[in-house]
């Protein structure tokens, strides 16, 4: 995945995905501007096409480290309850088995457990913000699990192993959601959901070394576990992290009435040349 010519460092992020398969909802693109926006306008940041993204999405566990290597991945429709069309969607991007093996080697050779999946496909935590981000499909992408027990350190641990790939032109992307209740969603989690999302952006806002200690004890922030009864939509985020140890995050998505009253949030980590140029 070596690209010579394309020698700075890649950026990592962390993105709110939304719900199901909304970008092919007609219904849901009101509610869904402001995300829209921001999804779309990575492209610019990031200032060049990466040669390949590598996908942490908050719908594949395993028990543990798992690599997707199908090289051409097909439709996994992890959700329930949307229009019949929305369960015939497609996002034709390629796989890269070359990458998966790549991916696997590093995770193993930092000493933690990975696996191969020659048959996986693509997860809405994928296809969903994909098809926003490149609608061209055009962009090899790759999916990695979470491992789990979610583990916030080892998760961390990961996105260290998983940095090397920044410098061959692969974008690392976590893609979950900062506030992650269904029970618990629209004006009824209005306050919540700002007093988790107020502290998380102030966690990824501080030096890195604090940064890190804040996220690995995310748990007892403020109204940790009602915005998060169970963090597979937040651990993303420490893959991201990990993977841009020594630098600077930064909000780049942030809506306070998402679905009527949802504080929301996604973040980058390290610098983007577009933002640069600017």
């Amino acid at each position: 995945m070596n690209s010579p010519n394309k020698s700075s460092s890649l950026p990592t992020y962390f993105i709110s995905h939304g719900g199901g398969p909304w970008p092919w909802m007609t219904e849901a693109r009101g509610a869904y501007a402001g995300l829209a926006a921001a999804l779309a306008d990575m492209p610019r940041q990031i200032g060049r096409t990466p040669d390949a993204i590598l996908m942490v999405s908050a719908h594949w566990e395993e028990p543990v480290f798992t690599v997707m290597g199908n090289p051409m991945p097909p439709m996994v429709y992890d959700y329930g309850g949307f229009p019949e069309h929305t369960y015939h969607v497609h996002y034709e991007a390629p796989g890269s088995p070359a990458l998966a093996r790549r991916v696997q080697g590093l995770i193993e050779a930092a000493g933690l457990p990975a696996a191969f999946d020659a048959e996986r496909g693509f997860d809405h935590g994928m296809f969903s913000p994909m098809a926003v981000m490149y609608p061209k499909a055009e962009v090899p992408t790759v999916q990695l699990s979470l491992r789990r027990g979610l583990d916030p350190a080892e998760h961390i641990a990961l996105g260290r192993a998983l940095a090397p790939l920044r410098e061959e032109n692969v974008l690392i992307v976590g893609s979950g959601l900062s506030y992650h209740n269904l029970r618990q969603f629209g004006p009824q989690a209005r306050e919540v959901s700002k007093a988790f999302d107020d502290w998380l952006s102030d966690a990824v806002d501080a030096p890195p070394a604090q940064r890190v200690q804040r996220l690995l004890a995310w748990s007892q922030a403020p109204a940790a576990r009602i915005a998060h009864p169970r963090e597979e939509h937040l651990i993303p985020l420490m893959v991201a992290v990990g993977a841009a140890d020594e630098e600077q995050g930064v909000r780049v998505y942030h809506e306070d009435a998402f679905m009527g009253g949802i504080s929301v949030s996604s973040y980058r980590f390290g610098a983007a040349a577009g933002d640069a140029a600017a």
